[in-house]
């Protein structure tokens, strides 16, 4: 026979749960994601495609899925230019439920970037700060659709930063980040731990055959909305060249700037065009130049955006170093074309 103790002598006192005080609170971006991820869409489109695999004309539908951004309350949205290339129509849905066609207004190839118009009241738009400057280390969210799984929100740092102008190098003008983002994600918000936009998601890091994570980039917020505005205005971005590529130096002999720690001197040219608008204005391989439109630069990129950012067949003055020389030259910019 099994004897059991008696436990009628204890006292067994009622469960009550520990208070946590606030200042052990748990670090928490939900704030950051109340505010922005309302302003976040998805992106569906429908295109009508020859099928190249069958012996006679078929059409086939492709529809592609990605994400949006509502940049203001009068309706235009950003996306990726990736998203909606070649579409026939395009429906956003917004996370109140609602389903709205949209117009694209234009598109850039070129950064990756696209602008649609939808008609609708009472838009969420996402915070947006002008004056931000977003810092290597700083915390992301990245806001999108994966996969159509339904928005989802991932977490990072910035990793490497963008630059803020306009430019022909494609992903190098990118910020780099390591907030995950997968299909469906592209035209999405990269915001602070504010909420406040910091850039429109854009793409992976891939190369072929090779397992690479943690790297993805990002279309930074000032160059998104300067592409965006001009899209608005003109449908298109027009951008100007010189015809000169260079590379960054730090002083007047032309010794490389190998690193960040040091100060650049100029652009030193290490090509001209033949017939480009530099040639036409007398500037020769070995000269550095110093300033553009009288302002100085920081780097080779900053120097081509300043170039690129001024209006095509417009004189600009170019202060630049000749044999220890300073000079003096006019060009006239042409437009760029791809």
């Amino acid at each position: 026979m099994l004897v059991f103790p008696s436990f009628n002598h204890l006292s067994i006192p009622l469960f009550k749960a520990t208070e946590v005080s606030e200042d052990n609170a748990p670090v928490s971006y939900a704030q950051a994601v109340r505010r922005a991820a309302p302003a976040v869409v998805n992106v569906y489109t429908r295109s009508t495609l020859v099928d190249p695999r069958s012996l006679r004309p078929r059409t086939i539908e492709r529809q592609e899925l990605g994400s949006g951004v509502v940049m203001s309350s009068q309706g235009y949205i950003l996306t990726n230019y990736h998203v909606v290339y070649g579409a026939d129509h395009i429906e956003i849905a917004l996370q109140d439920g609602r389903w709205l066609e949209a117009v694209l207004i234009g598109q850039d190839e070129l950064t990756d970037l696209a602008v649609l118009y939808v008609q609708a009241e009472n838009l969420p738009v996402i915070p947006q700060d002008t004056e931000l400057d977003p810092q290597v280390g700083d915390v992301v969210l990245a806001i999108g659709n994966p996969l159509n799984l339904g928005q989802t929100i991932t977490q990072g740092i910035i990793s490497a930063n963008g630059n803020t102008g306009l430019s022909s190098r494609g992903y190098i003008d990118f910020m780099r980040m390591d907030a995950a983002i997968n299909r469906g994600n592209s035209g999405g918000a990269l915001v602070n731990s504010n909420g406040t936009l910091v850039g429109i998601n854009a793409a992976a890091f891939q190369l072929e055959n090779q397992d690479i994570q943690g790297i993805f980039f990002a279309i930074p917020y000032k160059l998104a909305l300067n592409v965006m505005q001009k899209l608005i205005k003109h449908g298109k971005v027009t951008r100007s060249h010189l015809g000169v590529s260079g590379d960054a130096v730090v002083n007047a002999a032309g010794d490389r700037l190998i690193s960040s720690g040091q100060t650049l001197y100029g652009l030193s040219i290490t090509s001209v065009n033949a017939n480009g608008p530099a040639a036409e204005a007398g500037l020769q391989t070995g000269d550095i130049i110093l300033e553009i439109a009288g302002k100085r630069f920081s780097s080779v990129q900053q120097a081509l955006n300043m170039i690129a950012e001024t209006a095509p067949n417009s004189e600009l003055m170019l202060t630049i170093d000749r044999n220890n020389q300073q000079l003096d030259i006019k060009a006239v910019t042409r437009e760029l074309r791809r």
